[in-house]
């Protein structure tokens, strides 16, 4: 039997290789049989399994079945790998692919390995081309249409297997496998959460939401005015979204919005739900003194339980505990270039604003370029200051947008704060001379001071500002501020 410590060295010495020629072996001439002999079936054999049935089994017993032959529909299919327990039970299905191809992002491998597990009542299956390695939850039924990450619950590159060698070794591994640890992993809930970040088709699923519930909060609520609609619709995204990501990073509950869609008047229910947060969070994104639209409008269930089931799994491809403020902020500076405006006959409609079409399209300030600003302006500020002296400083944009610059002044401000209290005093258990967790964080008592206290901004859009004041809740609720 190999041990663990034989079997990371034999996929670190693969990652290596393939490192070093990734130009070649990502050529479209070099092909998944050339893959699967140099690559993959090695990958395997570090983890003990038999590839090649060098034990010399009948068929019947063998540990790996190439092209295993299953049902799928009419049709016969093969899946490139089955891996078996010994008496030919199966535990998951390979499917193998050149580097070439894009397993992150294309349909058509993730709908192929999905309908092989479904078909077969696998509980996961696998695609990887050893660049990409992808773990798919094959319980619920793929559609052709669904996106690549639908379903996915681990996603990793080449560069990440020797990282994530333990999740590796204890999940795949011959000998764990053997000891219960595979059947222990696909009985998690909690490796069913997604597996990206925030990235560009949130900007979509923003647009697709704003436009469900404009066309359907103006058909029910025929008194309401362009300005109230916007408002209404930007808060109740917003705030959805803040709870989903308060769930994910255990703040609340998990599925505590699902709760909200199982019965009676859906929006109701999240009202509720936003009326408790108004009470726990004391922040103006569930502020019902100013907001006296939301709680006299009416909204159908079906387009509430249309939203709440894109934001879980297995609909929804992120895993939100891991959610940049960054990239969230430029996919609503997209977001905030268009508006909702009514017809004549009272018909919602989403269009671009006038000074957009006119600028030409929405900018969003690069991450670096923020960094590289903050560092150069509020760096040389803090420079040689005491944290009491920093507290003068009055940190205002004038057009904060959906507020990249504040939020990278307000990371900054947290990341000099954490510096100077642990270079400077003795860790505590966060005494007001020296405002560090046990964990060597800042309080959330003191991260809230300085952003009430240093952080200012101003826009002529409201519903920017609304945005702004999102994305900074969101950075003060964070808990490890090293890895924003």
């Amino acid at each position: 039997m190999i041990s663990k410590e034989q079997a990371y060295d034999k996929i670190k010495s693969l990652v290596q290789r393939f490192d070093e020629q990734k130009e070649f072996y990502k050529n479209k001439d070099y092909n998944e049989t050339q893959t699967r002999r140099d690559f993959i079936d090695p990958f395997w054999k570090a983890l003990g399994w038999d590839i090649d049935n060098e034990n010399g089994y009948a068929e019947s017993y063998r540990e790996v079945i190439h092209e295993d032959r299953v049902k799928v529909g009419a049709a016969t299919k093969a899946p490139d790998y089955s891996f078996r327990l010994v008496g030919g039970k199966r535990l998951f299905f390979l499917e193998a692919k050149k580097p070439s191809v894009f397993i992150k992002d294309e349909i058509q491998p993730a709908y192929q390995v999905r309908r092989y597990g479904w078909s077969a009542k696998m509980p996961i299956s696998v695609i990887t081309d050893f660049e990409e390695f992808a773990i798919y939850d094959c319980t619920t039924k793929p559609k052709e249409t669904d996106k690549a990450s639908n379903g996915r619950i681990k996603y990793l590159l080449y560069s990440d297997y020797l990282k994530e060698f333990d999740f590796i070794w204890d999940t795949f591994s011959k000998e764990k496998v053997l000891k219960g640890s595979f059947d222990k992993y696909i009985a998690s809930d909690k490796n069913k959460k997604g597996t990206t970040t925030v990235d560009h088709e949130f900007l979509q699923s923003l647009d697709k939401w704003r436009v469900e519930l404009a066309l359907n909060i103006a058909l029910r609520n025929k008194d309401i005015d362009e300005d109230e609609l916007n408002f209404v619709v930007q808060h109740t995204i917003d705030r959805i979204i803040f709870l989903r990501i308060a769930e994910d990073r255990s703040a609340e509950p998990y599925g505590e919005l699902q709760n909200s869609v199982k019965s009676g008047d859906y929006y109701q229910n999240l009202l509720r739900n936003f009326h408790v947060a108004d009470q726990k969070y004391n922040s103006g994104l569930f502020d019902f003194k100013k907001d006296k639209i939301s709680d006299r409008i009416s909204i159908d269930n079906k387009v509430i339980k249309n939203i709440i089931s894109e934001l879980y799994y297995p609909v929804c491809p992120y895993e939100f505990s891991v959610l940049s403020v960054e990239i969230l902020g430029s996919a609503y500076e997209q977001f905030l270039g268009k508006q909702i405006t009514l017809s004549k006959n009272g018909k919602a409609q989403i269009e671009e604003k006038p000074e957009v079409r006119k600028a030409g399209g929405v900018y969003y300030t690069p991450q670096y370029i923020v960094e590289y600003i903050v560092k150069n302006t509020i760096g040389k500020l803090v420079e040689n200051k005491t944290p009491k002296e920093a507290s003068k400083l009055k940190i205002a944009d004038p057009a904060c947008g959906s507020g990249s610059f504040l939020i990278g002044a307000y990371q900054f401000l947290l990341t000099w704060h954490k510096d100077f209290y642990t270079q400077n005093g003795k860790q505590s258990k966060g005494n007001k001379d020296n405002p560090l967790t046990p964990m060597g964080e800042l309080t959330t008592t003191e991260k809230k001071r300085i952003l009430l206290n240093n952080i200012y901004g101003v826009d002529l859009d409201s519903n920017a500002v609304e945005v702004t004041k999102l994305s900074l809740l969101l950075k003060y609720g964070r808990r490890n501020q090293r890895n924003d």
